[in-house]
């Protein structure tokens, strides 16, 4: 992904970058004690891996285009599960600026350990491998203590000529860490508004507002003792429901490039007038396209001629520096070097597509993470895909083009980028869209499996499963392997078996549908597979789909439901008993009909003594209220309990 984020982006990857060993033995001199380990409630101590002693995070906007960040960031951490929060990240480029990184860790008695010297701080490259170009740089630094629990404080400070980006207040962004004090400050000079949205604050967490002396504005936000909290079972990430207040400007600035941002209109209107005029391409590339589109009426055909022209002919390398993260390559270029990042490819194909006699607009997306928050319009966005309404289909319809990938079927977005909303940029400006939904009619896994038991409970099986739409996505990769060793060893660790071994492994991809389909057949050995004990044989018919019970819960629920993973799975097993064993017992029906999903399974014995399994699950894409979580939780042990009931087999006496 190319298109340029915020500095916060890199924080995942800390863990990777930094290798710096723990720090030597502790200094018992120094100041007088700070954030005693004592000092905190026992509330705060409980299923807390760590505790923010004290956070404090100021935006100053000296203008439309300067900013300076401050923070000041202390941390108790217990146990080794919160030992990231000693380690810091702070990222710069040639748009941001560290004015200081300081840092020092404190002993459980709040005597400080040692001081962060000036040589101990990294100056790492973020380059993340693709990219051609990246200014992206970082200073790390590690107070990780040998002995727990300790504390670590860091303060650093940023200045920013990137005003596009705002800060994000976060104060509780992971699971399992407790907040004992939080502040948040937003200074905003005289003739600049800011724009912001509160989620999840507690009571008296609002804004408060005060006027400046300057004729400006300072809004301020707290937060006191937040317990720490978990993840639940099909709910939302903690990032997601935890108190937040995001902010935004509503004039900015980016090396010259002055922006309103009101409304997606504006934004997107800015995005427009920043890449206008940027599409011209060379005569020869012109002749081309015209060539490969000769004779062809049908527009969707058009489309995809040049479409799967493009995949062959350029590859995706990102370029990120200063405005370039968000001001295209001219297609020219392009078309000279052969690639681009996503910018670059889309406005590309917007340019050949042009040739060709089709409109089509580029869309900003927000890919593989959580949709945007469309009732607050900001920067909010990390891709850009190309968006071609079909202008004369019978009906109205639009074709989605991921222009970065060589391989991406036509037309099809994938979970990278599928089920969100996406802004339109067109000269009129910005408008938001929906990018195509993938429902459970298109996410379908249909699995056949035949299995040959023997009297000693040992079986082979061969099955072939059908994988369409986000279904197959995650196996599209695997398929495209040439290296067998490492697809079974894939797909060995998501099998749901005791004990087996892969006979065989084959994949066909079908992308000419709408959404791909791609067929994997698997020859399993399984020894073992079934129990026998004197004249009887135990065997679970559920081969590989079984799902398994919610936790209890303790307490009440905290969090929505959220199934936002819509799918239709479909198995069929057919057993084929050995020679003198006839059923005993078969599992009766099941039917289950709710608001969540339903569900079916049933065993029958056919007259050539074969067992015939078949188990039905759909889920749509929905969410519940947490109320509504007892009666999800007994949908799932129902289904568990079915996905488990047994056949019993006896050897008869003939």
């Amino acid at each position: 992904m190319s298109y340029r984020l915020n500095f916060p982006r890199v924080a995942a990857c800390l863990g990777a970058l930094l290798t710096a060993g723990l720090p030597g033995q502790p200094v018992l001199a120094g100041p007088p004690a700070s954030y005693p380990v004592a000092d905190i409630a026992a509330a705060l101590r409980e299923n807390a891996h760590a505790v923010v002693r004290r956070a404090d995070e100021t935006l100053v906007v000296k203008s439309a285009g300067r900013t300076v960040e401050t923070v000041r960031r202390a941390v108790t951490i217990f146990d080794e599960a919160g030992a990231d929060y000693a380690r810091k990240l702070v990222y710069y480029d040639q748009l941001n600026t560290i004015s200081y990184l300081r840092g020092t860790a404190y002993a459980a008695d709040g005597h400080v350990l040692r001081t962060l010297k000036a040589s101990e701080i990294k100056d790492i490259s973020l380059s993340d491998g693709f990219s051609l170009a990246n200014d992206g740089r970082g200073r790390v630094a590690d107070l990780r203590q040998p002995v727990y629990p300790y504390t670590v404080e860091f303060e650093y400070e940023i200045s920013s000529t990137n005003t596009l980006f705002y800060s994000t207040w976060k104060p509780q962004p992971d699971e399992q860490l407790a907040v004992e004090h939080a502040t948040f400050r937003v200074l905003m000079p005289a003739g600049l508004a800011l724009r912001y949205q509160e989620r999840a604050l507690p009571a008296g967490g609002a804004a408060v507002k005060t006027p400046t002396a300057e004729a400006g504005q300072t809004y301020e936000w707290q937060v006191h003792n937040l317990a720490a909290v978990e993840a639940e079972p099909d709910g939302p990430p903690v990032g997601e429901t935890t108190p937040a207040v995001y902010t935004a400007p509503t004039q900015f600035e980016v090396q010259g490039h002055l922006g309103t941002l009101t409304s997606w209109q504006t934004l997107g209107l800015w995005n427009y007038q920043l890449n206008t005029g940027r599409d011209e391409l060379p005569p020869a590339v012109q002749t081309k396209v015209q060539a490969l589109v000769q004779g062809e009426t049908d527009e969707r055909a058009r489309i995809r001629k040049v479409y799967e022209w493009l995949q062959a002919n350029t590859r995706y390398i990102s370029v990120q520096l200063g405005i370039g993260g968000w001001q295209t390559f001219p297609a020219s270029s392009v078309a000279a070097n052969g690639y681009g990042d996503c910018k670059a490819l889309t406005n590309y194909c917007q340019a050949l597509l042009k040739t060709a006699g089709v409109t089509a607009f580029p869309a900003l997306v927000r890919a593989n993470e959580e949709d945007i928050r469309t009732e607050f319009p900001s920067q909010q966005f990390n891709h850009v895909v190309l968006c071609v309404p079909l202008s004369k289909a019978a009906k109205a319809d639009t074709v989605w083009l991921e222009c970065t990938s060589q391989t991406n079927p036509f037309g099809y977005m994938s979970s990278f980028t599928g089920n969100r909303h996406a802004l339109l940029v067109t000269p009129q400006g910005g408008r938001l869209v929906r990018t195509p939904q993938y429902l459970a009619a298109d996410n379908r896994r249909e699995r056949l499996a035949d299995v040959y038991m023997d009297a000693q409970g040992s079986a082979t099986a061969s099955i072939r499963t059908r994988l369409s739409g986000l279904e197959q996505d995650a196996y599209a990769g695997l398929a495209g392997s040439q290296n067998l060793a490492d697809q079974k060893k894939a797909v060995a660790e998501h099998l749901p078996l005791a004990s087996f071994s892969i006979s065989k492994l084959s994949y066909q991809h079908n992308q000419q549908q709408p959404v791909p389909v791609l067929t994997e057949n698997l020859g399993l050995t399984l020894p073992g597979w079934a129990s026998v004990s004197g004249k009887r044989a135990f065997l679970t018919p559920n081969l590989l789909s079984r799902w398994g019970a919610l936790p209890a819960t303790v307490g009440e629920r905290r969090t929505p439901i959220w199934l936002d993973n819509a799918f239709s799975y479909a198995d069929t097993v057919r057993i084929h008993v050995p020679a003198g064993f006839k059923p005993e017992s078969l599992p009766a029906q099941v039917q289950l009909t709710t608001a969540f999903g339903t569900y079916s399974s049933q065993v029958q014995a056919l007259p050539d003594g074969t067992l015939l399994y078949v188990r039905r699950l759909l889920m749509p894409r929905t969410r519940f209220a947490r109320e509504e979580y007892p009666a999800y939780q007994e949908f799932r042990r129902r289904i568990s309990q079915a996905d488990k009931a047994q056949v019993v087999l006896v050897k008869t006496d003939a």
